[in-house]
């Protein structure tokens, strides 16, 4: 649910400004970013093609979370780039529901989102799909800026799980087609199939180089990604 002025981008561009020029942008629906429908991932890939082409040059790319899951898609998809680098894509499958049998992610979140649920949809992202416990939504709730920020953004949350395939399982066939140099990272303190997802993604894509960022968890620290990014993007 991050864009430029919500979320890590800004910092992240801090950190890297005096060594290189940074580009980053409001994804589709987000921030000052127009919305089309119907959504496809296609078109975000169409999106992050059109912003490299305006820089003039082949760039080196980076993404987080979904974003990175992003970049991996348009890297497979041939949009072209020097080196790209990944901070954990959620590839970690669906969690069980309470009968056992894995969320349909998916169709909850379009559920509440055409109830006009945008609240609900915020809090189902926040406490099913990520895990965090329940009362985290009503806390944001207790930060009225904050969680208007998210409700502005939460009819976009099912463009990260089509993003992701729907399953949010690794896509090994189509990532060995990427010809990138490529970083994949993790955090060492986060969840072991978030860990696991990113040793996946690094061993589907040919030459792929795999770090883990010692004391870091999702929401990685500016300051600790900075360092590597420097090491790689030469």
């Amino acid at each position: 649910m991050c864009y430029r002025e919500f979320g890590p981008a800004r910092s992240v561009a801090a950190e890297l400004a005096d060594g290189y020029t940074v580009y980053f942008y409001d994804r589709r629906g987000r921030g000052e970013s127009g919305d089309t429908s119907p959504y496809s991932v296609q078109r975000e890939i169409e999106d992050l093609r059109a912003v490299i082409d305006a820089t003039g040059e082949v760039p080196f790319v980076m993404g987080q979370s979904s974003g990175a899951a992003l970049v991996l898609e348009a890297a497979a998809s041939g949009v072209p780039m020097r080196k790209l680098a990944a901070y954990e894509s959620p590839f970690v499958g669906l969690r069980p529901d309470k009968d056992g049998h894995p969320r349909d992610y998916l169709a909850q979140l379009d559920g509440l989102l055409a109830r006009g649920d945008r609240g609900g949809a915020v809090g189902y992202f926040m406490v099913d799909m990520v895990g965090a416990p329940r009362f985290v939504p009503l806390m944001m709730r207790m930060m009225p800026k904050v969680w208007k920020q998210l409700q502005a953004v939460a009819h976009t949350v099912p463009n990260d799980a089509r993003v992701m395939g729907s399953s949010f399982e690794v896509p090994t066939e189509r990532f060995s087609t990427i010809g990138t140099p490529s970083l994949i990272m993790g955090g060492s303190k986060s969840k072991t199939e978030m860990l696991t997802a990113q040793e996946r993604i690094a061993g589907a894509i040919p030459g792929a180089k795999h770090e883990v960022l010692a004391g870091q968890t999702h929401q990685v620290s500016p300051k600790a990604l900075a360092p590597q990014l420097r090491a790689f993007f030469v």
